[in-house]
Order: C-alpha cells, then structure tokens, then sequence
C-alpha cells in the first residue's frame, strides 16, 4: 500500500501543469495550440514571455523535488515511485487528456532531491548543453540519459533503474524532435521558426 501511496502522491503533484495554469493565468495564449502544444518551459517560451518560462521550469522542476522529499518524509522505502509517479504525472495528467510536457524539467527535480550529486551533474549536462548548442531537445534527453550513469558514478545506484525507464520516457517522448533532427530542421532556442 505504500506503494501504491507514494507513486499516487507523485503523480498528483507532477500531475499539475504548470505551464497551462501560467499562461491562462498571465493571458499568453493557449498553450496547447502553440509550438508543439506541449506544457513544458520550452513550449511556454514561444509564447514570447521568458517570465513566463522560467517560472515554469521551477515550478516543474519544484513539483518533481516536493515529490520525492514528501515522500522521503511520509515514505522512505517506496521514495523511486514518488520519483518515477512525479515524471508520468507530468507528462501523462489526468486534467489535461494525458496530455503533458516532456518530463525533462520534473526529472531534474527528481534527481536533485534523490541526491544533490546526482542533480548537480544534470544540471550540467542540461544547462552546459543548451548554451553550447541551443537545442533544448538535445540539452534535455542528453541531461535525462545522464542520470542513471550519475547515479552509478555517485554511489547511488539503488536509483539508478528507475532512472534508466525515466529516461527512455523522456526520449521516447522526444521522438518528433529526434525526427527534426535528423531533417536538419529541428529549431534551436530563441529562432523564429
């Protein structure tokens, strides 16, 4: 049962989006029909209201980190579901049709609050990448494919199988992008198209 309680609680809190709930909020025009409709940070930024998107990126990165430390309080044997249930709920939420973002911002509050080191290097796989080569797609699945090797390379490699389906959601959620990629057509932070 707490199991069950603990990716129950994840997923409720990973479950709020964030980026819908500001750009009603602020007036910045229907998310979900904007970019690739996704609710992510990066999708709220092509709105045009960079305000906007980093508030969502610490909300989204503060859902997934409330997660597990709620659940590392409440819950402390079943702490990887409120991780893994954290991530689905943001890219699967009930209110939105199962509809949601990408999981990248939620996964790196999930991994800062399983270990610090282990966040500490995503941070900058994630951040080191996207100033190098302004592609937020590749930032976020290469940032999301580190954690498990993070894990390991930190002495927390009880995390690091969850982290290793967390990132296989994360890229397989990518897939659109991946195909732009390919094409040459995948645009980079900040372009017009």
């Amino acid at each position: 049962m707490n199991w069950i309680a603990a990716l129950a609680l994840g997923y409720a809190l990973g479950s709020i989006p964030f980026g819908i709930v500001l750009t009603r909020m602020f007036h910045a025009g229907d998310l979900r029909s904007i970019g690739s409709g996704s609710t992510g940070a990066t999708n709220v930024l092509r709105t045009g209201r960079k305000g906007l998107a980093a508030a969502t990126l610490l909300l989204d990165l503060g859902k997934g980190l409330a997660a597990v430390l709620l659940t590392r309080w409440l819950l402390p044997e079943a702490v990887s579901l409120a991780a893994a249930g954290a991530v689905i709920g943001h890219c699967f939420p009930v209110w939105l049709k199962f509809k949601g973002g990408k999981g990248v911002a939620t996964l790196m509050g999930v991994v800062l609050g399983l270990a610090w080191p282990m966040g500490l290097v995503y941070a900058v796989v994630w951040l080191g990448l996207l100033a190098l080569i302004r592609i937020s797609s590749v930032a976020g699945m290469s940032a999301a494919v580190s954690a498990p090797i993070a894990a390991l390379l930190t002495g927390h490699g009880e995390f690091a199988p969850v982290l290793v389906l967390l990132a296989i959601l994360v890229v397989w959620l990518h897939r659109a992008n991946i195909d732009r990629l390919r094409a040459g057509t995948e645009p980079s932070v900040g372009s017009k198209k």
